[in-house]
């Protein structure tokens, strides 16, 4: 009790108030009800009932002078809380309204920490790593749509580099990237002078359709939120959205057409989603106009293997090392005016060779034959040959023309091959 009238004295003294003006009425209250709950306490805990219904030892025992019950302490903290509020000029009624409100905002605090729950971004960055590697295509723009760091981590070309050697790897090589590079240079050209929200790139609406683009804004409005232009999720939402026509190549063009069987030209193709093949276009070449083919397969096209123009004679590097046997692809056109193409063959022997390996002398001639398997025997497309020392472009009108040789030097490139080859043998 004590206790408690030394920090009523304290308050009111600090204050420079009376101490009789509310203070002592509340103190004697606070009193009073200190006073009733030992009394009730004892009853409680020591009380016993005789045979006349009478209650015996019910007065409380006196405390020690350095003792105070749970109740005691509580009620100090609450009446100096009320005193407090008090001398700041509040009312008896409204000190006890202010003190309680305070005490349940707070509750209400604490609980919202309590029930605070871990997030996924706790997690180690390697684990979360190793999750986000998980996701396909698709759920990483979802879930780059969740916060900030989620888009920060769903971006990175780290997790977007196994998702794009999985899908674009094989096709979309140096020449594609190269083409990709100049439309975003031109797209940023023609946008330079235009209004600012007009961007090359827009956030993929992932709530819709993950590679729907529009023009949304930041968090600050200082620029557009979707993926740096030279980032790896950029350039994967690129080749998806068929929007992009990038160079590649087709095997046997024109839906096999009997004239390219075993061949591959130079296209520009585009990605439908829908179906999951490729538009192709093939360029001009004389009097024939642009031509193009529909629902090409993935396993018709490849990226360019060289970087060599169709119109280009490709420099061949392989040709002191050709031996019969090996496969190869030769560049051939029909004209001066056409596009060379890619065409399979294998190294054969010389006329005058007895065709066996222990006394074979081909690889020292000057001459390398070639020969064309999927034409029959005596067709004039059957072989040709090649100058192992001064190589040019050789051939006729007749014959078409001869261009550059390159050697197969992997069994993935030959099965690919094998796998095209026609069911008859062409005239």
């Amino acid at each position: 009790m004590w206790t408690l009238l030394t920090a009523t004295f304290r308050i009111t003294s600090r204050k420079g108030l009376p101490r009789w003006i509310n203070v002592v009425p509340t103190v004697i209250l606070f009193l009073f009800i200190d006073y009733l709950a030992g009394f009730l306490f004892s009853i409680v805990s020591r009380g016993r009932v005789g045979a006349a219904g009478t209650f015996s030892s019910v007065m409380p025992e006196p405390r020690g002078k350095n003792e105070m019950s749970f109740f005691s302490a509580w009620l100090a903290v609450v009446t100096s809380e009320l005193l407090f509020e008090i001398v700041r000029g509040e009312s008896l009624f409204g000190s006890f309204g202010t003190m309680f409100l305070k005490r349940r905002c707070l509750k209400k605090i604490e609980n919202v920490e309590d029930r605070r729950e871990t997030s996924i971004l706790d997690l180690p960055e390697f684990v979360l790593e190793q999750i986000l590697g998980k996701l396909s295509a698709h759920s990483l723009c979802q879930a780059s749509g969740v916060c900030r760091e989620f888009r920060l981590r769903c971006r990175s070309d780290h997790v977007w580099k196994v998702l794009f050697q999985e899908k674009w790897g094989k096709l979309a090589g140096p020449a594609a990237y190269r083409e990709w590079q100049r439309t975003l240079t031109s797209k940023n050209d023609a946008c330079s002078g235009g209004e600012k929200h007009s961007k090359v790139w827009g956030w993929p609406l992932s709530c819709l359709w993950p590679f729907s683009w529009f023009g949304s804004q930041g968090d600050a409005g200082k620029g557009p939120i979707g993926p740096p232009s030279e980032s790896l999720m950029a350039w994967y939402l690129a080749l998806e959205s068929g929007k992009l026509w990038f160079p590649a190549q087709i095997y046997n063009r024109e839906n096999g057409h009997v004239g390219f069987m075993l061949s591959c030209y130079d296209a520009e193709v585009r990605y439908d989603r829908l179906t999951d093949t490729f538009s192709a276009r093939y360029p001009p070449h004389g009097p024939r106009a642009i031509v193009v083919e529909e629902c090409v397969p993935w396993s018709r096209l490849r990226a360019p293997p060289v970087d060599t123009s169709a119109h280009e004679l490709h420099a061949s590097d392989c040709l002191e090392e050709l031996r019969p046997g090996d496969h190869v692809e030769v560049q051939w056109r029909r004209n001066k005016e056409f596009p060379y193409g890619w065409w399979y063959g294998v190294v054969g022997h010389t006329d005058n060779c007895f065709r066996d390996a222990r006394h074979c002398r081909c690889h020292s001639e000057d001459t390398v034959w070639l020969e064309f398997k999927q034409y029959t025997e005596g067709s004039r497309w059957r072989q040709a040959a090649v100058d192992r020392k001064s190589h040019r472009e050789e051939g006729n009108e007749a014959e078409g023309f001869y261009g550059g040789v390159r050697k197969l030097r992997s069994k993935e490139e030959i099965n690919i091959w094998t796998k095209l080859w026609p069911t008859q043998a062409l005239e």
